[in-house]
């Protein structure tokens, strides 16, 4: 009986030691086959350190009629991680000397309905959502009007408003509105559509080559459709490829995960921007009347938190069907991407794949 014990503790131990050294990309891919059925919606996966991608692949369909697979290549709308192109734009502008984040909004928009609203509001109150600008579009009665609004359309109601929700600069809450508002800001500095800047300035240099703005024409080639179950059934829900669908400043950017890592190499090696401003837009922005109950968590556009006390730097994305979570661990040199065509649980997936990461060549946390 002993014998026995001891035989089964040490085959115990060895299974234990052999998943332990399972590759974790073999662990990834399980775990996100499971999630992803072969015949139905599915995600995009990408894992890099230090530069080199670990572990990329594509789960699911992009196109449920054409039975059209989602591969790395695969662009997907990212949803608010658009932000993050508009934010980056704007700090270029500033970098030029064209623009300051102190800059009043009544520099760029003298048609506010109440001018004093204008004058309080600043660029980086936009930045870090604490403009307190009250958001008075009727979404809730006409959200595919506003999710196939131009930048013009979603800012014009905003500029009405006689009120705040809060003085600017002493609370946090999100603000999509605020970056159609610094997508118009651009334009008006640069000359140019904002998603032409965004492109020449940022996706050409980063070599996002499969990239796109929602402008014009839906995407119709290398993107994924998306879909939510609906009484049995899986309906697509990126609006009936509406020609302006997410075409403006809050959510127009399509990307792949691949270009998606290309875009945080490039800022890594600040193609086009330098470092320090780059940093300075991934540290929180406290201003100095912060009057909210919780200490400020944004810089830039860029959300930071933690991670079994690690810190991160992250971004998520929800427009339509369409999900997507975008992390980056300074410390550890480590991103991750995912890109989903279907509502999905991305913070779920986050932990999974930070959890993993801790085994041996993944390590991310302390």
């Amino acid at each position: 009986m002993k014998y026995l014990i001891l035989l089964f503790a040490a085959c115990l131990a060895f299974s234990c030691t052999r998943h332990s050294e399972k590759d974790p990309a073999e662990l990834l891919d399980a775990y996100f086959s499971a999630e992803f059925p072969a015949e139905g919606p599915g995600a995009a996966v990408l894992v890099m350190r230090q530069g080199k991608v670990l572990f990329e692949k594509g789960y699911g369909l992009a196109d449920l009629e054409k039975k059209t697979p989602i591969t790395p290549s695969t662009a997907f709308n990212t949803g608010s991680i658009s932000k993050t192109f508009v934010s980056n734009a704007i700090l270029m502008l500033r970098e030029e000397g064209k623009l300051s984040l102190d800059d009043p909004l009544e520099t760029y928009f003298p048609d506010f309905k109440n001018p004093d609203i204008a004058k309080k509001v600043k660029i980086y109150h936009l930045l870090n959502h604490s403009s307190g600008l009250a958001d008075s579009r009727r979404v809730a009665e006409d959200s595919v009007f506003y999710l196939t609004a131009k930048d013009e359309e979603n800012f014009a109601p905003i500029k009405q408003n006689d009120t705040t929700y809060f003085e600017p600069g002493t609370r946090y809450r999100y603000s999509n509105p605020a970056f159609n508002g610094l997508a118009l800001i651009i334009q008006q500095i640069t000359g140019k559509r904002w998603q032409d800047f965004i492109i020449d300035r940022i996706f050409a240099p980063s070599g996002m080559t499969g990239s796109k703005i929602t402008d014009g024409p839906y995407p119709q080639t290398g993107v994924a459709h998306a879909y939510v179950w609906d009484q049995g059934k899986f309906i697509e829900d990126d609006y009936g490829e509406e020609p302006t669908f997410a075409a403006s400043g809050n959510g127009g950017v399509w990307s792949s995960v691949r270009d998606l890592a290309k875009y945080e190499q490039a800022l890594q090696k600040a193609v086009f921007l330098p470092t320090d401003a780059i940093q300075k837009s991934r540290t929180p922005f406290q201003p100095a009347n912060w009057q909210d109950t919780i200490p400020a968590f944004i810089g830039y556009s860029w959300f930071t938190g933690t991670y079994q006390e690690t810190p991160i730097v992250f971004h998520t994305g929800h427009q339509g069907g369409f999900t997507a979570d975008y992390v980056w661990v300074p410390s550890k040199q480590f991103f991750y991407v995912i890109l989903c065509n279907s509502p999905r649980p991305i913070e779920q997936y986050r932990e999974e794949v930070l959890k993993v990461s801790k085994l041996r060549g993944y390590e991310v946390a302390k």
